[in-house]
């Protein structure tokens, strides 16, 4: 029905407005301590003004769930966005394997506005009551444990589980109705394999390793991939050269930051026609990422300050806004 979205859209056209400018991100940069940085952000209405004290950690996760909670109001099927939420699922079952066989919960580590959350995983874990899953994840779930708790092998426990969401952000957007969030999900899924390509080539990984950790998309051969990680930076930087991938290619020539704010900016620049088309839900999809890399840009800003970096090894990372 073409008018299904019209009534989201407008309220996202209003979220829109609160969204950070370029402009507001470079006078977080420019503030002088990760204490200001993070006083200017709440200023500027981030985090849970209930809550008399909170930490970095604490705002973002706040900024997060009043996004997901903003679009819960306006769209009865959330399960439209499963493309961008399922890597959260995935992350509370790879925090919950490693919890559980540690035997301690550390804070922060569980995403609550994931389908399924920190405690209710926990428990699914637990009781190695895999059925509990969404079908789509129980194979992943039984394979990551049988790595982590049987074999003790976190590594693999890992890429099981980080392949298992590739794999499922695939199915999900063959069901998608919007082209933004089938071309998001290859874009996802691209630039994840090419992440494992470089990380496997740094730390010594074979082409099985890569292999068994990567998923098939459209834009990339996942076996030429890996063959050239095995070669080298140099060979990856070539076999990306004749991809969609190019820029990326000459970002990773520079540095891995590089290639990350560049990874980031593509998903931006393709989400932005979409402030333009009223009658799908891709204005919605396009607020969430935007709302999602503006998290992410905010995050990479504390951090730096936190870490005393310098204002120009800052700007280096920081990423493309929305509006």
């Amino acid at each position: 029905m073409a008018d299904k979205y019209i009534y989201a859209v407008a309220r996202i056209r209003a979220l829109e407005m609160t969204l950070m400018s370029q402009a507001v991100i470079e006078q977080l940069v420019a503030t002088d301590s990760y204490k200001k940085a993070v006083q200017f952000i709440i200023e500027k209405g981030w985090g849970d003004s209930d809550k008399a004290s909170m930490d970095e950690n604490d705002i973002l996760r706040a900024e997060t769930d009043k996004t997901w909670a903003a679009v819960a109001e306006m769209v009865d099927d959330m399960s439209v966005f499963d493309v961008i939420r399922l890597p959260d699922l995935y992350h509370n079952l790879k925090a919950a394997i490693k919890t559980v066989v540690a035997g301690e919960t550390p804070a922060h580590v569980f995403f609550d506005n994931a389908e399924i959350d920190g405690q209710k995983m926990l428990s699914i874990v637990s009781d190695k009551a895999w059925d509990r899953l969404p079908e789509h994840m129980r194979d992943c779930a039984r394979e990551a444990w049988d790595c982590m708790a049987q074999a003790g092998d976190g590594q693999m426990c890992d890429a099981v589980i980080d392949r298992g969401t590739l794999l499922a952000i695939m199915q999900a957007a063959k069901k998608a109705d919007d082209s933004l969030l089938r071309d998001y999900a290859e874009t996802t899924v691209a630039v994840a394999d090419i992440k494992i390509a470089v990380r496997s080539m740094k730390t010594g990984k074979n082409k099985d390793f890569m292999k068994r950790a990567m998923a098939e998309c459209n834009t990339l051969d996942i076996d030429r991939l890996a063959t050239a990680a095995v070669a080298g930076m140099e060979e990856i930087e070539r076999y990306l050269a004749d991809t969609a991938y190019a820029g990326g290619a000459e970002a990773l020539s520079k540095s891995a930051s590089a290639f990350e704010r560049w990874c980031d900016n593509r998903i931006i620049e393709t989400i932005k026609p979409q402030k333009y088309n009223p009658f799908t839900v891709g204005p919605i999809v396009a607020y969430i990422l935007a709302r999602l890399n503006e998290i992410k840009t905010v995050r990479i800003i504390l951090t730096c300050k936190l870490n005393q970096l310098p204002e120009e090894a800052i700007r280096e990372r920081v990423r493309e806004m929305y509006v």
